[in-house]
C-alpha cells in the first residue's frame, strides 16, 4: 500500500523530519490552547495532544515487535532526561516515535546529524536541556499555574515564559549546523512579528509603568528620618502607557456611555489581545516538546550506559550484502532494570543471512535476540545503538517472536499454535526484512519439529532476510552445518568457560550440549535433590501424624 507524504510546514521547528510537517491536530490544539490561556484548567494538554500525533510514514508495524522487545518499558526505564533522570512527560508519544522508524532515509540522516552535533557540542546540549525546562514551565503555567494565583498574573507569566522560549530559540541555537538550526530560524521569525513586539511592550509595561525617585535621610541609629519624593517618570514610549489625564478622561467617557469595569478587566482585555497576536506560534511548542524528549531521552540513555562502563555509538549504515560486526553489544533492558549487562561481539560475513543460535538455557540467547532487535530499532530511528561500534543494514520491516503464552481461549495445541506463528510470520514478511525468532518449533516432537524447521528456513531464503533464530535441536543444527546444503545459513553458539558455564559470549559453530544436567543441578532437579525433598515431606507428615492416605 502506498504511503501518503505528509504536508510540509517550512517555518516549523521540526527536529524529527528532513521535511518539516505538522504532526498534531493544529485546529484542535489551537482551540485547547486558547481555552487553557483563558481558564488555566487544562491538565494534560501537551501529552494528550502528542499521544494523538501522526507518525512518520513507516513500513514497520509495531504490533510485530513492540510487545516482544518491551519497547514501552525500554523507553520508560532508559530514556531519562537530565541529571535528575526525569521521566519523559509524553512517554507514550516517545514510545510511538521510537517504534515507528521513518522509511525516508533522508530523515534518518537528518536525525543522525542532530545526534552527532549534540554529542560533540556540550554547550548546545546544555542549551537544549534549558530549553526543555523552560517549555515545561510554560506548559505548567498554561495548563494550570496553581490554585491561588491571580488569573491576570498567571496570564502575564504565561506570556513572559513564551517570551523566554522565543528568545532562547533565537539566541542559543544561532550557530547550530544540524537541524537544530531550525530552532533559531523559528525563534528569529517570531521575534520579528508585530504580535511579539506588542507582547514585549506589555511585559515592559507590567515591569516598569513608571520610575520613581526618592531622597532618603537615615539617622545614626539606621532609621529613616526623612523621605522626599524627587520625581515620577512614566514610560511614555510604551504603547500601553497613557498619561493620568488621558486615563481619567477615557474612564469618564466610558462611564457616561454606561460602561462600568475596573482596571483588572482592562488588563484582562489587553492580555487577550496580546495573546491573540502570538497564539499561532504557541501551537508548534506542543510538537516541539515531543521532539526535545526524543533527543534528550536518548542522550540520557547514552549517559546511563556510560556510567555503567558501557559504550554506545552511531552505527555505520551499510548494504545488506556487507559484513555485520557489532562490537560490545549489550542488552538495554537489563541496564534499565539496574543490572549491568555483559557485552558481546557479533560477527557475520553479511547481513542477509539466516543465523542459527544454539547453546544452553540461561546462556544469553534470548537476551541476545532482544539486543539485536533494539539495536536495529534505534539505528533505523536515527539514534546510536547499544554497542561501541557497528555496521547496520536498514530493513523494510522487523518481525520478532520471543514470547509464546498460552491463552485461555486457545483452541489449538502447541503444534497448532506454532504453525499459526509461522504462517503469521510469512504473512507479514517482505523481502529483506529482519526476522528474530526464539525457539522455533520447540513445542513439537523433534522429528516433526525438525521437518517444519527446515521448511521454514528454506522458505526464508527466498526473501533474503536478516534472520536470527534460536533452537534446541542441536543434532539437527549440526547436521545442517555439516551438509552445507543451505548456503544462506550461518551458525553462532554460546561460548562456555572451563567449567562449562555460560560466558554470555557467542562464536561460530553449533553447540554440542544444552547443559541440561548442569541446569537441573543448579535448579535443584537432580535425583538426589528430589529424593531429599521427598524425605523432607515424609518427615513433615510424620511430625503432623498425617496418614499416607491423607485421612485424619
Amino acid at each position: 500500500m502506498a504511503m501518503m507524504s505528509p504536508p510540509h510546514a517550512p517555518n516549523l521547528p521540526d527536529l524529527l523530519h528532513a521535511q518539516p510537517w505538522r504532526r498534531i491536530d493544529t485546529e484542535a490544539t489551537d482551540l485547547a490552547i486558547v481555552m487553557a490561556f483563558a481558564g488555566g484548567a487544562s491538565p494534560g494538554l501537551f501529552p494528550d495532544t502528542l499521544d494523538q500525533a501522526n507518525m512518520a510514514p513507516s513500513t514497520w508495524e509495531p504490533r510485530m515487535y513492540a510487545r516482544d522487545l518491551f519497547v514501552r518499558q525500554f523507553v520508560e526505564s532508559c530514556f531519562r532526561i537530565g541529571p535528575e533522570r526525569r521521566t519523559p512527560l509524553a512517554l507514550r508519544h516517545l514510545a510511538r516515535v521510537l517504534g515507528s522508524p521513518p522509511s525516508d532515509l533522508t530523515t534518518v540522516e537528518y536525525r543522525r546529524r542532530i545526534v552527532t552535533e549534540l554529542l560533540d557540542n556540550a554547550e548546545l546540549r546544555s542549551a537544549l536541556e534549558r530549553l526543555y525546562a523552560t517549555v515545561l514551565r510554560f506548559r505548567a503555567l498554561l495548563e494550570g499555574g496553581g490554585p491561588n494565583i491571580d488569573p491576570n498574573r498567571r496570564q502575564l507569566e504565561v506570556l513572559a515564559s513564551f517570551k523566554a522560549i522565543v528568545e532562547m530559540l533565537d539566541e542559543e541555537f544561532a550557530d547550530a549546523r544540524s537541524g537544530l538550526g531550525r530552532l533559531h530560524a523559528f525563534g528569529h521569525s517570531v521575534r520579528a512579528t508585530e504580535g511579539f513586539r506588542s507582547l514585549l511592550d506589555l511585559l515592559k509595561y507590567d515591569e516598569q509603568l513608571a520610575r520613581v525617585t526618592f531622597k532618603v535621610n537615615i539617622g545614626a541609629d539606621g532609621r529613616v528620618r526623612r523621605l522626599d519624593l524627587i520625581a515620577v517618570e512614566e514610560s511614555d514610549r510604551n504603547v500601553f502607557v497613557s498619561s493620568p489625564w488621558r486615563r481619567f478622561l477615557a474612564k469618564l467617557e466610558l462611564l457616561a456611555r454606561g460602561y462600568r469595569f475596573g482596571n483588572g478587566e482592562v488588563v484582562a482585555r489587553l492580555l487577550d489581545a496580546v495573546f491573540e497576536g502570538v497564539r499561532e506560534n504557541v501551537v508548534p511548542l506542543v510538537q516541539l516538546l515531543g521532539d526535545l524528549e526524543f533527543y534528550l531521552g536518548a542522550l540520557g540513555f547514552y549517559d546511563q550506559a556510560r556510567e555503567a562502563g558501557l559504550r554506545m555509538s552511531l552505527p555505520e549504515l551499510v548494504a545488506a550484502k556487507s559484513p555485520r560486526r557489532l562490537c560490545e553489544l549489550f542488552n538495554p533492558l537489563l541496564l534499565g532494570h539496574g543490572i549491568t549487562p555483559i557485552p558481546c561481539t557479533i560477527e557475520t560475513d553479511r547481513h542477509d543471512t539466516i543465523v542459527l543460535v544454539t547453546g544452553p538455557n540461561s546462556g544469553g540467547k534470548t537476551r541476545l535476540l532482544q539486543s539485536l532487535g533494539l539495536a536495529q530499532l534505534m539505528a533505523q530511528s536515527g539514534l546510536f545503538i547499544p554497542a561501541s561500534s557497528g555496521q547496520v543494514a536498514l530493513t523494510p520491516r522487523l518481525v520478532v517472536s520471543l514470547i509464546q503464552e498460552t491463552q485461555v481461549d486457545q483452541t489449538e495445541g502447541r503444534l497448532g499454535v506454532e504453525l499459526m506463528r509461522i504462517r503469521s510470520l510469512f504473512e507479514h514478511l517482505p523481502p529483506g526484512a529482519m526476522v528474530i525468532l526464539d525457539e522455533l518449533c520447540s513445542g513439537t516432537n523433534p522429528s516433526e519439529g525438525e521437518e517444519i524447521f527446515e521448511l521454514v528456513v528454506r522458505m526464508l531464503t527466498q526473501l533474503s532476510p536478516q534472520a536470527f533464530i534460536t533452537t534446541h535441536f542441536l543434532t539437527f543444527a549440526s547436521r545442517l552445518a555439516t551438509e552445507s546444503k543451505i548456503e544462506e545459513l550461518r551458525y553462532l553458539q554460546v561460548l562456555l568457560d572451563d567449567r562449562q558455564g555460560a560466558t554470555y559470549q557467542f562464536g561460530p559453530g553449533v553447540a554440542t550440549t544444552s547443559l541440561a544436567a548442569q541446569a537441573a543441578a543448579r535448579l535443584g532437579v537432580t535425583g538426589d535433590q528430589l529424593s531429599a525433598l521427598i524425605e523432607q515431606n515424609v518427615r513433615r507428615s510424620q511430625a503432623l501424624d498425617v496418614p499416607a492416605d491423607g485421612r485424619v
